[in-house]
């Protein structure tokens, strides 16, 4: 999508997100994948190159996605010499709630947002022995400690209690992420986006 900006020297089209750029704005929306893994990731080296000490903004509303393109937005997250700040606009479920929870800089909700955390889902297609299935158990189990460590670190809750309270499909709304420590504060839309809506 496009929008028009008046300058000095006329009208101009600009992409729509690349003006959120330029205002250090990044949307995590969507299917989390390779390509928005990359993508998110460009985004962040380029506006640290920019200015290595001005807050970026990650807007999120996502149904999640993969695992290993999510750990690379987490990793990218938490490496960021500019500090960012997470605004969960809508849903954050799975591998996006992680990424929203993992904010270092402020982690901020809409008072009807809403987090799903569960254990990690196995894509099991093209198993054909005994092997296969202990190795993909394994590899399961492997990636559920290393969540579940996450999450407690970004929460302050111990790992036991994070393994239990997810271990099933469990969807939070926003006072209920507060409460557990995944969440800052819950905000209006003006105060998330600094009265620039």
């Amino acid at each position: 999508m496009n929008i028009l900006r008046k300058s000095s020297s006329g009208t101009q089209v600009v992409p729509m997100d690349a003006d959120f750029l330029s205002r250090r704005q990044l949307f995590i929306e969507g299917e989390i994948g390779p390509e928005s893994a990359c993508i998110f990731a460009k985004c962040v080296m380029l506006l640290n190159a920019e200015n290595g000490t001005a807050p970026i903004d990650v807007y999120v509303n996502s149904p999640g996605g993969e695992i290993n393109a999510g750990l690379l937005m987490y990793d990218v997250i938490q490496s960021s010499h500019a500090p960012i700040r997470m605004h969960c606009l809508g849903r954050a479920y799975s591998m996006a709630a992680i990424l929203f929870l993992s904010g270092r800089h402020g982690r901020d909700m809409l008072s009807h947002g809403e987090l799903m955390l569960h254990e990690p889902l196995a894509g099991a297609a093209g198993i054909r022995s005994t092997s296969s299935v202990q190795e993909l158990s394994d590899m399961l189990q492997s990636v559920k400690q290393m969540m579940v460590g996450i999450i407690a670190e970004h929460s302050g809750r111990s790992e036991e209690e994070v393994d239990r309270e997810f271990s099933r499909d469990r969807f939070l709304k926003a006072e209920e992420c507060v409460a557990f420590g995944l969440c800052d504060k819950i905000v209006s839309f003006d105060e998330m986006t600094g009265g620039a809506a």
